[in-house]
């Protein structure tokens, strides 16, 4: 059995809390719009983009390599704003046995707002690299996103 961990990370942005959350949850094709450096496409592969069971297709930019993935919505809480995707296929796979991803969005005092990233994964080797390039890829993708909204 490989090596298991929970990687945590939360952004603070300025922008809106809610169109962050809707973003994620129902219109995550937009994302390549407001990020086209990190995420060049995403589609909905079976289901409907904000439906848990859904299975979305991602194009995306990790460390300089263009990689693909392929995730099942597993949860989404529109109360707690959390959405969990499941990665099912793709290039994460090659060194993690599972990976999930949740995006979770906390409303904060002072026109601040925390996005909070949580990666949990199963290495397939335990001496395998840990996901901290994706840690660092969520961080941008929050930023660039948060950029966008602060212009609109």
């Amino acid at each position: 059995m490989g090596v298991s961990g929970k990687f945590e990370v939360e952004v603070d942005i300025k922008s809106c809390g809610d169109l962050f959350h809707e973003l994620f949850k129902s219109k995550p094709h937009h994302i390549s719009n407001i990020t086209p450096d990190h995420i060049h496409g995403c589609e909905v592969h079976e289901g409907d983009f904000g439906l848990p069971g859904s299975v979305i297709n991602w194009n995306y930019t990790l460390e300089g390599k263009k990689c693909v993935a392929k995730e099942v919505v597993e949860a989404v809480d529109v109360a707690n704003k959390t959405v969990r995707f499941r990665i099912i296929e793709g290039d994460l796979l090659k060194d993690f046995k599972s990976m999930t991803i949740t995006v979770h969005v906390i409303p904060n005092k002072g026109g601040v707002t925390g996005v909070k990233w949580i990666i949990e994964f199963e290495k397939i080797v335990d001496d395998g690299p840990y996901p901290t390039g994706l840690i660092d890829f969520c961080i941008a993708v929050t930023k660039n996103i948060e950029n966008h909204h602060l212009k609109a």
